[in-house]
């Protein structure tokens, strides 16, 4: 197999914006999946409503596009229905974190081996440009004509607090980094969250002086630091960088399936 049979090809071109990072996401998972040698018939491969959520339509594997906010309830039934598939969510940072913030959390404290990318272009995009819970303060949406006056979500804080046992940050501006992660994130067995800072020039650019794809992915680029670096530089000279790397890894905790099948023997009194 190659990566590209992991996609629907009779499904393309697809229909993101020119310049959009979510196409550079779907090829760092397609890559994920064919590295990792999963057939497709094995993974179960799940998208909310939003700009990420179209690609479902891409995917070769088993697929549902569901309502907005709520992939991860889907996908948690997926997987205690069918424990043996792989399951991957794609959701956005509106859709993950504000009408999805509920499962989010509760996945992550119920550590279900579960694969989550949360692609995080600060805004709702395909809505227009509403503000997101991972807009930056002062950015202008079109909620927020005057600027954005709320703090914004740190994901991986609030991942790790929540109790996912994989937590990881990329961008798509680093675009085999973010391959290797979600292949690393693939392999663990636990609930994990990787984001993927990306770009919506269209929506959230354009109102801030960031007019093109190129102009914001620069912009990006410098604000991203590797935590290595990071870690040797004060809070001040960080200011508002967006760190990047592996956060929290946790291979000891057991999985919500194995726990709950020794519910199921105990109660049998097999156990």
């Amino acid at each position: 197999m190659s990566y590209m049979d992991y996609v629907r090809q009779f499904k393309l071109p697809h229909s993101w914006c020119p310049g959009c990072g979510i196409g550079a996401i779907m090829q760092a998972i397609v890559r994920a999946f064919d590295a990792l040698g999963w057939k497709p018939e094995d993974i179960a491969f799940i998208t909310g409503i939003g700009c990420s959520g179209r690609m479902s339509t891409y995917i070769n594997a088993n697929t549902m596009h569901t309502t907005h906010g709520r992939p991860l309830a889907f996908a948690t039934g997926v997987k205690l229905a069918r424990p043996d598939k792989h399951v991957v969510v794609v959701s956005g940072d509106g859709d993950a974190l504000a009408i999805g913030g509920n499962h989010f959390i509760h996945a992550a404290r119920r550590n279900i081996d579960i694969k989550l990318i949360i692609i995080n272009n600060s805004v709702y995009g395909m809505t227009g440009g509403q503000v997101s819970p991972t807009t930056p303060q002062l950015f202008r949406t079109q909620t927020t004509p005057y600027g954005n006056i709320e703090p914004n979500f740190d994901v991986v804080k609030l991942a790790i607090g929540a109790g996912a046992t994989f937590v990881a940050r990329e961008s798509v501006t680093r675009p085999r980094n973010l391959e290797k992660l979600i292949e690393k994130s693939f392999q663990h067995k636990g609930f994990s969250v990787v984001e993927a800072i990306s770009n919506c020039h269209i929506n959230l650019g354009r109102r801030n002086k960031l007019k093109d794809q190129i102009t914001m992915l620069r912009w990006i680029n410098d604000r991203i630091i590797p935590k290595n670096v990071a870690a040797k530089k004060s809070p001040e000279e960080l200011g508002d960088k967006i760190v990047l790397g592996l956060f929290h890894e946790d291979n000891e905790r057991k999985e919500y399936n194995e726990l709950y099948e020794e519910i199921i023997l105990k109660a049998r009194g097999e156990k």
